[in-house]
């Protein structure tokens, strides 16, 4: 069984802070890393995001104007080297230029080869893109054969890959909630914009990783007669782990344990509850750097299974619903994105879990 740093990648709002609060309750084995990647895809020297990039007070003001790739890795290496597994939870996305933009090596990664592990320390100095005027993207730097991100492959391989998804018909609306008043103020997001719903950026990573070898073929959760995992005829790697978001609502307990059976991570029903204080604290120092999306993960005590499961809307009926909420315009930019994104939450939806 793999005991690299466990890396979940995901989209905006697909649960996946819920689903991070139950191995935020394994702290004296686990060390989560929470959403780290933003800081440089946002803000950093080798950002990719257009959110900021005529905003440089606002990038200042978020204190991380100086990270880059190179030293979020270096900090999950430390994280990794203190006797507990690390286990990350971030965006697809904050490694792909979007918009369909080919990638290049973050400059801060240029120069990584594998051998050296998580940690990039012991690379000579790199310096990002100096010199130009406007966004630092494209790099100076050379793209890898198929590989969408700006991640070496080397660097890549040095994880333990996961992904989490959400019909888009749930999440786009609650992303764009986000990105209006009265949240706006809180996120410090405001504008929505249809380039950060991530799912296309998630496919890709996740159809790279698969061509690569570094995920499948086996399929967690899914064994044959003789209880052996789906193998199309090999053995041995990291299983493809898909959850979807709605599986896990209507069952905690056996998605999570068909979860950590699939990544090495010891399953115990208490996992699902996080009352005490120290489990409080642990999660707010957390989630503290992106205010306004995390309330409802921060304000619960633990991951409850629905009593009722969603019953199915009609899009004319999601449609009315976005509209009172959002007016006509909104309600319009929503249902596009969404139709947008079906397409790719329904690809990564045939290999997700069973239970």
């Amino acid at each position: 069984m793999s005991q690299k740093p466990i890396f979940v990648a995901t989209h905006p709002r697909a649960c996946s802070t819920a689903f991070e609060r139950v191995f935020m309750t394994r702290h004296k084995t686990l060390q989560c890393v929470h959403e780290p990647f933003g800081d440089a895809y946002y803000f950093g020297p080798e950002r990719l995001a257009e959110r900021y990039e005529n905003d440089p007070e606002a990038r200042k003001e978020s204190g991380y104007a100086e990270s880059t790739y190179r030293s979020i890795f270096d900090h999950i290496a430390r994280e990794n080297s203190e006797g507990k597994r690390a286990f990350i939870k971030d965006m697809a996305q904050y490694w792909i230029p979007p918009n369909g933009k080919p990638a290049t090596v973050a400059p801060s990664l240029a120069n990584y080869r594998s051998g050296v592990g998580t940690d990039t320390t012991a690379l000579s100095p790199v310096q990002s893109r100096t010199g130009k005027e406007g966004p630092p993207y494209p790099y100076d730097t050379k793209g890898e054969p198929n590989n969408p991100t700006v991640i070496p492959a080397d660097l890549l391989a040095t994880y333990h890959f996961t992904f989490l998804i959400r019909h888009p018909k749930y999440s786009i609306p609650s992303y764009y909630r986000c990105t209006i008043p009265p949240l706006d103020k809180m996120t410090g997001f405001y504008n929505f914009r249809p380039d950060e719903a991530g799912y296309e950026e998630l496919r890709q990573l996740f159809n790279y990783l698969r061509s690569e070898g570094q995920i499948g073929p086996k399929l967690a959760g899914q064994t044959d007669p003789n209880g052996q995992a789906e193998v199309n005829g090999h053995t041995g790697g990291v299983e493809i782990c898909v959850i979807d978001a709605d599986d896990l609502l209507d069952n905690p307990s056996g998605v999570i344990e068909a979860y950590c059976k699939s990544t090495g991570i010891k399953w115990e029903p208490e996992m699902l509850i996080w009352d005490t204080e120290e489990d409080q604290k642990i999660a707010k120092e957390a989630f503290e750097k992106w205010k306004g999306f995390h309330e409802d993960a921060l304000d619960s005590d633990r991951l409850r299974a629905r009593t009722h499961k969603k019953a199915p809307k009609s899009d004319e009926e999601l449609f009315g619903e976005w509209t009172e909420k959002y007016g006509e315009k909104g309600a319009n930019v929503i249902r596009d994105t969404v139709a947008a994104n079906v397409e790719h939450y329904e690809y990564l939806k045939q290999f997700a879990i069973k239970v």
